[in-house]
């Protein structure tokens, strides 16, 4: 039981850890690009740190043969005039001089070999260096379009809907304002009518609109008669 709850554990360390790569893969990418860079920048520094040494190594070559040359004239000489003792204590520094050539020798062959290796790994390095800056630029103009594409047509989509409804709601308010105005005017008519009539009645024009007292008299008379 415990393996299995340790399994799970780890599964879901993982899938988290998947998770949280794939939500932040272009900072992810851009930091180790950066790591990249500073490291393809180191090697070019031991680069030419090594091409320095192989440098100094190469001078130290020229400067010993330069002795070498000038210390075996020196000792011919010497045993042309019979001084032994001098040739002999130039024989052994021309010996030691030698020994010491052979060693820089060696030194510059090294040296020479670990920068064309090295070389050849920085360029390497360089080249996809230059590709996966190259792959970068490409994802983040690709993130960035598809970005763009799917917030923009949701924005456009919700700012047509609500200015669909503005526009349903003032032709709705404008349609009610239509219809108040027309009931009002048709009351305001009416009484206006109304009003003349009765002002015409009362003047005498026309029927009156209702029984006074002495057309009643007058009625009431006609009938006794």
């Amino acid at each position: 039981m415990l393996k299995t709850i340790i399994t799970l554990f780890r599964s879901r360390s993982h899938d988290a850890a998947e998770a949280l790569t794939d939500t932040q893969a272009m900072p992810i990418l851009r930091q180790q690009l950066r790591d990249c860079a500073s490291g393809v920048e180191t090697a070019r520094r031991s680069v030419a740190m090594v091409m320095a040494y192989a440098e100094r190594e190469k001078k130290s070559a020229v400067r010993v043969a330069e002795q070498l040359a000038d210390l075996e004239v020196r000792a011919l000489d010497a045993i042309a005039k019979g001084r032994e003792d001098l040739a002999t204590e130039a024989a052994g520094a021309i010996a030691h001089l030698e020994a010491e050539r052979d060693t820089i020798a060696r030194a510059v062959a090294t040296y020479d070999a670990e920068i064309i290796r090295f070389r050849r790994v920085l360029d390497e390095n360089e080249t996809r260096l230059r590709d996966l800056q190259r792959g970068q630029r490409l994802a983040e103009a690709t993130e960035h379009s598809q970005s763009v594409r799917d917030r923009a047509p949701k924005q456009v989509a919700s700012t047509l809907d609500e200015a669909e409804a503005t526009l349903v709601r003032l032709q709705t308010r404008q349609a009610d304002a239509e219809a108040t105005r027309a009931a009002i005017a048709e009351l305001s008519a009416g009484s206006s009518a109304d009003a003349m009539r009765d002002r015409l009645a009362a003047a005498g024009c026309g029927a009156p609109l209702r029984p006074d007292a002495a057309a009643v008299l007058k009625r009431l008379r006609a009938k006794v008669a």
